[in-house]
């Protein structure tokens, strides 16, 4: 599934509601749906404010990828990208508590299993990776 958004917070719900749908239907429990749905809205909140400095008129494109072992999760913006290494500091040293910002990728990196960014010629995408909870096989 794929959607595109005009670059502005207050749409952010729309990424949330979509999150949780698919969450459901693939049987995480509900700190699972919390975790994927507080990344979606920190991949789409990083897209508007960083990539396309709230500029409306662009667009942040979001695809949700159901495979039978994860569900992936790809925000893409306009944006020139940035580096990592200078973002990723500990957030959580004394230094940083009273930061404003900074900890959207820290979070999303304590919500998800995994957390990518790729950095290319169209622009930043932001790849967030759950695996789906195993079935257990009933007796």
């Amino acid at each position: 599934m794929s959607l595109r958004i005009p670059s502005r917070l207050d749409l952010l719900g729309v990424l949330d509601r979509v999150a949780q749908t698919l969450c459901e239907r693939c049987d995480f429990d509900e700190d699972a749906c919390a975790q994927v749905s507080m990344s979606v809205i920190e991949a789409g909140t990083n897209a508007i404010q960083h990539g396309h400095g709230r500029d409306a008129s662009k667009a942040v494109d979001v695809e949700f990828h159901l495979g039978p072992e994860e569900l992936e999760i790809r925000v893409h913006d306009d944006g020139k990208g940035f580096d990592i290494g200078k973002v990723n500091g500990d957030v959580t040293s004394p230094e940083h508590l009273l930061d404003a910002r900074g900890r959207g990728i820290f979070i999303m990196k304590a919500c998800m299993d995994r957390v990518e960014y790729e950095f290319g010629p169209t622009g930043t995408w932001c790849r967030l990776f759950k695996r789906r909870p195993r079935k257990v096989a009933s007796a």
